[in-house]
């Protein structure tokens, strides 16, 4: 258990923030319609490349499959990868399992640098839901 409950709390936070905020799509991404969505504040960011939030908003109307499962793990990772560039964390695990046929529950546990675990468990609130 961390010693700070205020740092758990802070990088709980963070994590929901970054898993749930929708970031802009790449050019590349299979999008809906013309909508790339994202945060209006990543047009201007201060440090190149620099965007907040995930693309698993990109997965909500998507069969849930293995592959489906990859893509919201590898989301998942690419929008918490900042925690471990910014020196708050050394590592970002992500973990996934099937709720039923069309929800995905994600699991996190970031290690701390005096290497406590935190872990964040799956949740419903931690739940991708696809409509299909």
């Amino acid at each position: 258990m961390l010693t700070q409950p205020s740092v758990e709390s802070a990088l709980i936070r963070a994590v929901v923030i970054s898993l749930y905020t929708w970031r802009r799509a790449d050019t590349d991404d299979p999008v809906d319609d013309d909508q790339l969505y994202g945060w209006w504040g990543d047009s201007y960011p201060a440090i190149a490349d620099d965007r907040i939030g995930s693309r698993l908003w990109l997965l909500r109307r998507v069969k849930l499959t293995d592959a489906t499962q990859r893509d919201a793990e590898f989301y998942a990772a690419e929008a918490l990868r900042w925690l471990i560039d910014d020196g708050h964390v050394l590592d970002v695990s992500i973990s996934s399992n099937r709720a039923d046929t069309n929800r995905l529950n994600l699991g996190v546990v970031l290690t701390i640098a005096d290497g406590t675990r935190l872990e964040i468990p799956s949740t419903p609130t931690w739940q991708v839901i696809y409509a299909v």
